[in-house]
């Protein structure tokens, strides 16, 4: 037989090393390009911006979601708006639920620097609808106007709205429609399509303040949100108008509950019951919401995970809201304050929103909580002062960090 001659180990040597020259010639290659890509974030204040990296750009850069989303496509909003010096905004947003597993390396420290020193790596969100469980929920009504209680739900295997198609979009519309004709009750009401609503209904609407336009704001333009509009939006709501579902806008669904005056127990109550019934009947129809253990809720902006919830009071404080320990109590208090018109807006005669700061890492019943002992905390303060009496700042509440 002749048989093969054995290489020696000098030629194994030499063709083991041919071929790590050949893988690092190509990754030198490959790393060149991406840097030739690498966003320009020199003048940026937003979280993308603040943890995005040429090293994670690479590893990332090529990567895309089973539904064919991208990291640029991720980043893009955060790339176009350099942010405001003093207003850190989150920079990025989710195609699809797979989004935050594919780019984890980029979100997972965003989202920790976003919600306060939560670790998505090694911690758990607790999701609790427990309405029964809140107390001291009776606002004094000569200070609170309105009470309010919203958050989002997606569908799971769908895109979300940055990256879904025009046929994802109208499914979603398809699934959440067809499950709120099966709510009874108090619960009952009918959807409205932007495409379809006469001048009359849109008129109501806008004086209800239950309709939503088209996004202007490039935060959300940058991110497709704003494709085909209005194609398969709408507006539903109950018959009393206490309870609102918004459904393609920013996320697959907005849920909201809201009241004139103090109830926020009732208005907390209706909220729970009712996303309890959304997603009973949504699962009647062999479709189910995105939720983990990790980051609870799934929602397209990485701010809203967790919970996705926000609840807000409009609130009269015209001598505390001139105090300058104001924004610390505020702080403290893990509340944050808007014009009563909305992100971005100046407050009128001293009213106020006053809602929760955080969304993941606390339960429903928490947030909620957290702020019905905090605006009573500010209602008593405006009290005091109307007095002419002192007032303190609280210590601040423990958070992860």
């Amino acid at each position: 037989d002749m048989g093969f001659l054995e290489p020696t180990q000098l030629q194994r040597n030499a063709s083991i090393q041919n071929i790590l020259s050949w893988f690092e010639f190509h990754w030198l290659i490959f790393l060149f390009l991406c840097s030739a890509e690498y966003p320009d974030l020199r003048k940026h204040n937003n979280c993308m911006a603040s943890h995005l990296t040429p090293a994670i750009y690479a590893k990332l850069c090529d990567k895309a979601t089973p539904n064919g989303f991208t990291l640029d496509q991720a980043i893009q909003t955060g790339v176009d708006n350099p942010g405001h010096p003093f207003i850190k905004t989150v920079g990025m947003v989710a195609g699809d639920e797979e989004s935050y597993e594919v780019f984890g390396d980029l979100l997972d420290p965003v989202i920790t620097e976003r919600h306060n020193g939560y670790d998505p790596r090694t911690m758990k969100h607790p999701t609790d609808l427990d309405a029964s469980k809140i107390h001291s929920g009776q606002f004094d009504e000569r200070y609170v106007l309105s009470s309010r209680v919203r958050t989002g739900r997606s569908i799971r295997g769908l895109s979300l709205p940055p990256a879904c198609t025009r046929a994802e979009r109208r499914e979603v519309e398809r699934v959440v429609i067809d499950a709120l004709s099966g709510l009874k009750g108090d619960l009952t009401g009918r959807y409205y399509s932007l495409t379809q609503m006469t001048e009359k209904e849109q008129q109501q609407l806008i004086d209800d303040h239950f309709l939503f336009d088209k996004p202007v704001s490039p935060l959300l333009t940058c991110s497709g949100m704003a494709r085909d509009w209005p194609d398969a939006r709408g507006i539903w709501h109950n018959n009393e108008k206490t309870f609102l579902i918004w459904v393609n806008e920013e996320d697959h669904t907005r849920v909201i509950s809201m009241e004139k005056g103090g109830n926020m127990k009732r208005v907390f109550e209706r909220f729970c019951r009712g996303l309890k019934e959304v997603e009973r009947l949504i699962q009647e129809r062999g479709w189910e919401f995105m939720w983990n253990e990790r980051l609870g809720y799934i929602l397209t902006c990485p701010s809203n995970l967790g919970t996705g919830l926000r609840a807000g009071v409009h609130v009269k404080l015209p001598l505390l809201s001139k105090d300058p320990r104001f924004s610390k109590i505020l702080d403290n208090l893990r509340l944050q304050k808007r014009g009563t018109g909305g992100v971005d807006t100046a407050a009128v005669g001293g009213t106020f929103d006053i809602s929760n700061l955080d969304r993941l890492g606390h339960s429903e019943v928490q947030l909620v909580q957290t702020v019905i002992d905090g605006v009573n905390y500010l209602v008593e303060c405006e009290k005091k002062l109307e007095k002419g009496q002192d007032i303190k700042v609280p210590p601040p509440i423990k958070q992860f960090k």
